[in-house]
C-alpha cells in the first residue's frame, strides 16, 4: 500500500462513505486519514466508525490516522414570527436578548457572549454572509445596527463575527463531551472549530493530556492574526477555508492559504489545506478545472495534507473523488517545477541537534542519490523534522508505538512502519535496510541513510547518523 505521492489525503466520513466496505475502498483509493465530523456523528456512530476503519489498518497492516473534528461555537440568530422579514440596505435593525419572536426591526440572539463582545463599528455577518450589519450602538443587552447588504432574513441563520472576539472559550458543552468520548477510543487528532486565540487550544489540550495530536482549525480572522501562536501551542493546523471565506474578504483568502502554509512549514507542524477542494464531485464524476488548480496549488506550495469534506461524506463519487485527488498530488509532484518550488521555500534547520541531524540526512540522500532516508521515532518528532526537510528522496518513519505511526500519517512524505524497537546500532542498521527493501524502497545495492535518537527508545533525542548498503539479502552491507 505503497503511496505514490508525498502529500497525504484526509476524507470525511459520512452517509456515503460509512459502510466497512466504502471505508475499504477509500483506503485503498488512496485515504491515509479518516475524518469523523462530530457536528453530525453520534458518539455510538464515532465509535463504530473507529472500530471499522481500525479493522482495515489490521487488514492491509498499514497505519491509518483518525481525526475526530469538533462542531465548535454555532452562533445562530433566534426565530421570526412570520419565519422570515425582508429588510433593507441602510434600515436600522437591533439584535437584542428578549426570547419573543422577531420582526422587521429586530430578533432575539440568544447568545449574551455575543452581545457582551460587540463594540460599535464592529461588524456582523448573517446567513453566510448574505446579510451584512454594522454596530453602530452596543449594550450588554441589545446591539443596534444598521444594514449594509442584504435583503432577507429567515430563522434560526447563521451568526458570523468577523471583528469580535468571544471572551468564552472556543469549546462547548457538546464539544467537551465529544472530545472525552473521542479520548476513549483510538482516534489519532482532534480538530478544534472556530478558534480565536491561544488560549482555546491550550483548553483542548489541558483535557487531552497528550492523548492525541491538536489540529487547530484557522476558520476566523482573529485566529488568522495570531497565528504564529497558535501554531506554537497546536500540533497541526488546518485552513478550513469556508468559514475563513466568509468571514474575510474572499480575495484575501488564498493570500492567507499561502502565508499560514508557510508558517507552519517553518514550525514543522503538518498543515492541512481543506473545504471546497472537489466540489463540484458532490455531483459530478470530473471536477472543474479550476478546483484542479485549487489542489494542485496546494501541493505546489507543499501542505501536508488535503481534505475532502462533502465530497467523499455525502457525495455521489466518493472513491472517485479520492482517486482524482490523488492523480492530482502524483501528477504534480512530478512537475519539473515542484521540486523548484519547495526547494526555494526550504526553510533553514532551527539549531538544535535534531534539526542538524535531520538537515544533514536531507543534504547527504539528496547528493549521493539515495534510495531512501529511515527515521526511527518513538515520539514522532524525528519524523517532523525529516519532513520539515521536504526531502526529494522517499523518508520511511519506523515507530514501534501504533499512536506515533498512525499520526505521522497525516504528515508530508512519510511511509510509516510499526516495528519493534531496535537495541543497538547494529540491529537498527539491519533493520532499516530490511524494511527499505520489504516496503519497495530500496533494493540491494543501494544505499540508504538512517537517523535515530541513542539511547534508542528516547523520545525526542535524535542525534545519530549512518549510512548503510543495503546488502543482497536486505540486510546491511556494512
Amino acid at each position: 500500500m505503497r503511496r505514490n505521492r508525498k502529500a497525504k489525503i484526509v476524507a470525511t466520513l459520512g452517509p456515503a462513505s460509512s459502510s466497512p466496505e466504502k471505508i475499504d475502498e477509500l483506503f485503498r483509493a488512496g485515504v491515509d486519514v479518516f475524518r469523523i465530523n462530530m457536528s453530525h456523528a453520534t458518539h455510538e456512530g464515532m465509535r463504530a466508525l473507529v472500530r471499522t476503519i481500525r479493522e482495515v489498518e489490521l487488514r492491509y497492516g498499514r497505519p491509518i490516522g483518525i481525526l475526530v473534528d469538533l462542531q465548535g461555537p454555532k452562533l445562530r440568530l433566534g426565530s421570526f414570527e412570520s419565519g422570515s422579514v425582508e429588510i433593507a440596505p441602510g434600515q436600522s435593525f437591533v439584535l437584542d436578548s428578549d426570547p419573543a419572536p422577531g420582526g422587521p426591526d429586530r430578533v432575539y440572539l440568544p447568545h449574551p457572549e455575543i452581545l457582551e463582545a460587540l463594540e460599535a463599528g464592529h461588524h456582523i455577518l448573517l446567513d453566510d454572509g448574505k446579510v451584512r450589519l454594522e454596530v453602530t450602538k452596543a449594550e450588554p443587552d441589545r446591539a443596534e445596527t444598521t444594514v449594509l447588504a442584504g435583503r432577507r432574513l429567515s430563522n434560526r441563520k447563521g451568526v458570523s463575527l468577523p471583528n469580535t472576539v468571544l471572551r468564552v472559550g472556543a469549546l462547548t458543552e457538546k464539544d467537551r463531551k465529544d472530545l472525552e468520548a473521542a479520548l476513549r477510543e483510538e482516534i489519532d487528532w482532534i480538530a478544534l472549530s472556530f478558534i480565536q486565540r491561544p488560549e482555546d487550544v491550550a483548553e483542548a489540550r489541558k483535557i487531552a493530556r497528550g492523548k492525541v495530536g491538536i489540529m487547530s482549525k484557522i476558520e476566523k480572522p482573529q485566529a488568522v492574526e495570531r497565528i504564529e501562536e497558535i501554531i506554537e501551542i497546536s500540533d497541526s493546523i488546518m485552513i478550513a477555508r469556508g468559514d475563513l471565506g466568509v468571514e474575510m474578504p474572499i480575495e484575501l483568502v488564498p493570500g492567507a492559504q499561502k502565508r499560514i502554509t508557510r508558517a507552519a512549514r517553518r514550525a514543522g507542524k503538518p498543515v492541512v489545506v481543506a473545504t471546497q477542494m472537489l466540489e463540484s464531485m458532490i455531483t459530478a464524476p470530473v471536477p472543474t478545472r479550476a478546483e484542479v488548480s485549487d489542489v494542485a496549488t496546494a501541493v505546489f506550495e507543499g501542505a501536508d495534507a488535503v481534505m475532502l469534506s462533502a465530497e467523499s461524506a455525502a457525495g455521489e463519487y466518493p472513491v472517485l473523488a479520492v482517486e482524482t485527488m490523488s492523480r492530482i498530488a502524483e501528477q504534480i509532484e512530478q512537475d519539473q517545477l515542484y521540486q523548484q518550488i519547495i526547494h526555494s521555500q526550504r526553510n533553514e534547520p532551527e539549531s538544535t541537534g535534531a534539526d542538524t541531524i535531520t538537515a544533514a540526512a536531507r543534504q547527504i540522500a539528496e547528493t549521493l542519490h539515495l534510495a531512501a532516508i529511515v527515521c526511527f521515532t518513538s515520539s514522532g518528532s524525528t519524523g517532523l523534522r525529516a519532513a520539515r526537510e521536504r526531502p526529494h528522496v522517499p523518508v520511511i518513519a519506523l515507530s514501534p508505538v501504533p499512536q506515533t505511526a498512525r499520526r505521522l500519517a497525516l504528515t508530508w512524505g512519510l511511509h510509516c512502519v510499526v516495528s519493534a524497537d531496535v537495541h543497538d546500532v547494529d540491529e537498527m542498521v539491519d533493520r532499516a535496510s530490511r524494511i527499505a527493501v520489504e516496503e519497495g524502497f530500496a533494493t540491494p545495492g543501494q544505499r540508504i541513510i538512517i537517523t535515530a535518537g541513542v539511547p534508542f527508545g528516547t523520545p525526542g533525542a535524535t542525534n545519530l547518523l549512518r549510512l548503510a548498503f543495503v546488502g543482497s539479502d536486505g540486510l546491511s552491507g556494512i
